[in-house]
């Protein structure tokens, strides 16, 4: 419940919910991350073999923010409880964020070309798998366009 006192609001009860949010960020974002991997790693044995995929590079940016997200989900939670009050977290987290950021664009970038490249059975161009990253970026609606299209590829 919100207490009003004058101009004062007692929000106090959002800290006892603030806990467990990061259970449902991981929780989350284990789903989203599963479902990145099984596509890209999944469909590399249909990518043709003229066509060279980075995959070890996506798997460098697909873990970085894998880790980013723990690390910031214990900081969180350190902060949700009391116990840590080190404001000079921040000066870590926010480079951190931005790479992270990157990262997620680059997962996205992989994602989608290896879907098309997959689809097309040929080299492709950004112009070429544009449409399948903004679907992707706009999880989880673009995902019900996209996965059809991955099923059909799987099953052929």
């Amino acid at each position: 419940m919100i207490a009003n006192r004058g101009n004062d609001t007692d929000l106090s009860f959002m800290f006892a919910y603030a806990k467990i949010f990061p259970i449902i960020m991981v929780l989350f974002m284990g789903v989203w991350f599963g479902w990145f991997w099984s596509v890209a790693i999944g469909l590399q044995p249909r990518v043709p073999e003229d066509v060279v995929m980075k995959v070890n590079k996506f798997k460098v940016f697909f873990f970085t923010p894998l880790i980013y997200i723990l690390l910031l989900a214990t900081v969180f939670s350190l902060f949700t409880t009391g116990n840590g009050r080190n404001p000079g977290i921040f000066a870590l987290i926010v480079p951190l964020h931005l790479f992270s950021i990157f990262c997620m664009f680059y997962i996205l970038y992989f994602v989608s070309k290896t879907i098309k490249t997959v689809e097309l059975q040929r080299e492709v161009s950004f112009s070429d798998f544009a449409g399948e990253f903004f679907m992707i970026w706009f999880f989880p609606i673009g995902i019900w366009i996209v996965q059809p299209k991955i099923n059909k590829m799987v099953r052929e």
